[in-house]
């Protein structure tokens, strides 16, 4: 059983320990700002026993939705699918139609998986990743497969063609 829902003022503890047991911080910096991901809005997806498996947050722009962080703890339940069509439903209730994120150059899995759900590759931010550990030094030199991260590739999609 899988339950996707907004996150609510009650699940702002457990969403900063997710946070934090994940990744070290709730902060995330990306080439379009700083973002503490635990004071955010978002979606959480949860198991049977009520336990948060899945993340999503976001920040809405003027025209746009931006996904911050979309992180899953287990791999081929459609957790991250879930979650990635729960904005989009937000985003398009919201009368937004587009949506970006940007994912570093080393997360292969990530570039597969949003191309395979209608994304495409807009930009590629040559060393964004260099200049985000100014602020956060803690973010690796190294990433999946052992390839070395530097940039930072946008994906969007719009989500109904313009007429």
């Amino acid at each position: 059983m899988l339950i996707i829902k907004p996150i609510e003022p009650n699940v702002q503890g457990d969403v900063t320990h997710f946070f934090q047991a994940r990744w070290g911080s709730t902060q995330m910096v990306i080439s379009s700002g700083v973002y503490d991901c635990a004071s955010m809005d978002g979606f959480i997806a949860l198991n049977e026993k009520n336990e948060i498996i899945g993340l999503l947050t976001y920040m809405e722009r003027e025209e746009s939705v931006e996904i911050i962080s979309l992180d899953s703890i287990v791999e081929g339940r459609g957790v991250g699918k879930a979650l990635l069509q729960a904005i989009e439903q937000h985003a398009l209730r919201n009368q937004i139609n587009k949506i970006s994120l940007v994912t570093t150059n080393d997360n292969l899995y990530a570039l597969a998986f949003y191309q395979k759900r209608g994304y495409r590759l807009r930009r590629i931010i040559i060393d964004a990743v260099k200049q985000a550990r100014v602020q956060k030094p803690s973010i690796p030199l190294v990433g999946y497969d052992k390839i070395p991260i530097h940039d930072e590739i946008e994906l969007g999609k719009q989500l109904m063609e313009q007429s």
